[in-house]
């Protein structure tokens, strides 16, 4: 196993723990631990894809790290507003 293989793994993980986590009732998906956790296993997810390329793995991860990010952005803006 490669380097991209593990990096993979380790963000099918993360992800797999927030949405455990999330779905227990442990975490609560609108925080940004739970949208940190989930963007960082998508991009571990999708360095792995740079090397064993796949057009909807792709999609599906970019989508994943993208919706977790607006919602980190939205976190980030409120708190700026000081709401």
């Amino acid at each position: 196993m490669g380097w991209t293989d593990a990096a993979g793994l380790a963000g099918v993980l993360v992800i797999l723990i927030a949405y455990a986590g999330a779905a227990l009732g442990r975490i609560d998906p609108k925080r940004a631990p739970s949208l940190a956790t989930n963007f960082v296993g998508a991009c571990l997810i999708l360095l792995s894809l740079a090397h064993a390329f796949n057009l909807s793995a792709v999609a599906m991860e970019g989508a994943w790290a993208l919706v977790s990010l607006a919602g980190l952005a939205r976190l980030g803006w409120k708190r700026l507003r000081g709401a």
